[in-house]
């Protein structure tokens, strides 16, 4: 039954021949197949609210009812998604998968399940599946976050670790170093690694 369905469905009802080539099919379920002559379809839903375009090199372009346009390119087995509210998302075969927002963000999902956030402003984020957190400012300073509560800060000036029990170690960008323990003890060492404070 259900062959003899899809037989009566795929019935064409009418076919108009152009002569640039085109030939135009109305199926017996409404829908309408046009084909050009370099091999290119369109299909058009019987309710005009759906077009598929199959073109010859395998891309095959999809309007959806909600306005949705869905692009799958052959050849890079990519599939990109346009909104009608300006979001775009990019599917990989890789399966990375990227979002591009209207306002300029990008979110850039790894097969790792690594998420990276690049923001109009010029910060980007990275969540590592381990629970670490790098942020990258505008200006270069980036923090890191480990997921056992250990901070890193490096600017251009200095790279520091703050421990969870307090510690704080600083090393300034002409070597010297600075270590300020949670007890209160502050360690300093010069730029050749001499002991120059420890009290």
């Amino acid at each position: 039954l259900h062959q003899e369905r899809r037989k009566s469905e795929e019935e064409v009802q009418e076919k108009i021949e152009y002569r640039d080539g085109k030939v135009e099919e109305v199926l017996a379920d409404g829908r309408r197949i046009l084909t050009f002559h370099d091999g290119t379809k369109k299909e058009i839903s019987a309710d005009k609210r759906m077009t598929t375009i199959s073109f010859s090199n395998g891309d095959v372009k999809k309007i959806m009812p909600d306005q949705r346009v869905i692009y799958y390119y052959a050849d890079a087995q990519t599939t990109h998604t346009a909104y009608p509210d300006g979001l775009e998302v990019l599917q990989f075969p890789n399966n990375q998968i990227e979002k591009h927002y209207p306002d300029g963000t990008q979110e850039i999902v790894f097969p790792d399940h690594t998420v990276k956030c690049l923001y109009s402003d010029g910060l980007k984020e990275t969540f590592f599946p381990d629970g670490t957190v790098v942020k990258v400012e505008k200006n270069g300073d980036k923090i890191v976050v480990f997921s056992d509560g250990q901070r890193e800060i490096h600017t251009a000036q200095f790279r520091r670790r703050e421990y969870p029990d307090g510690t704080v170690k600083t090393v300034f960008c002409n070597g010297r170093q600075e270590t300020k323990y949670s007890t209160g003890r502050v360690q300093i060492k010069d730029e050749e690694g001499n002991l120059i404070l420890d009290k």
